[in-house]
């Protein structure tokens, strides 16, 4: 083989790779947009209306997603978990929901689970931080306020209240 043809393999295969990330990049774009579009101020929605919308009653979510065959329902608000799902010092990712709930004792905090850099759901509370695995996005877990970015802007706080050892949207 010659030296000219082993540099234009090169060239192809490097090409190749420009080729497959360009559309990679294009084909993530666009299924974020549709997944995730972003709300006039450059937040992201998450898909159905956000953390507060009522989806029937299906019932609260565990941290995998399961329903743990309460109706969901309340008088004054959609019942998330149990008191006793989250962990106290630790935190409880609802992705169904899309909300993230945050203990300290008695108190749980509630925040939006969706990224407000690209849109990703956030995967874990640990350490008094809530982390996004897509890109490393940090939030602090009492505030919401970026610890580290890239993601510039906290995420949006989701009203919710403990009543009779559950954790319900307001």
């Amino acid at each position: 083989m010659t030296e000219g043809a082993s540099e234009g393999y090169r060239r192809r295969e490097v090409l190749e790779a420009v080729g497959v990330t360009v559309a990679a990049g294009v084909v993530g774009f666009v299924g974020m947009s549709t997944l995730a579009p972003a709300t006039e101020d450059g937040d992201y929605a998450p898909p159905g209306g956000g953390p507060a919308a009522d989806d029937g009653g299906t019932g609260a979510d565990t941290e995998d997603g399961a329903d743990d065959g309460d109706d969901g329902g309340d008088s004054d608000g959609v019942v998330l978990a149990a008191l006793s799902d989250v962990p106290d010092g630790g935190g409880l990712v609802l992705t169904d929901r899309q909300v993230v709930l945050v203990r300290d004792g008695d108190d749980v905090e509630g925040f939006s689970a969706v990224c407000t850099h690209q849109g990703c759901l956030v995967g874990e509370v640990a350490d008094g931080e809530i982390r996004c695995p897509c890109h490393g996005s940090v939030f602090d877990a009492r505030s919401g306020d970026v610890v580290r970015g890239p993601a510039q802007r906290p995420l949006p706080e989701v009203d919710v209240d403990v009543r009779d050892g559950r954790v319900v949207l307001r």
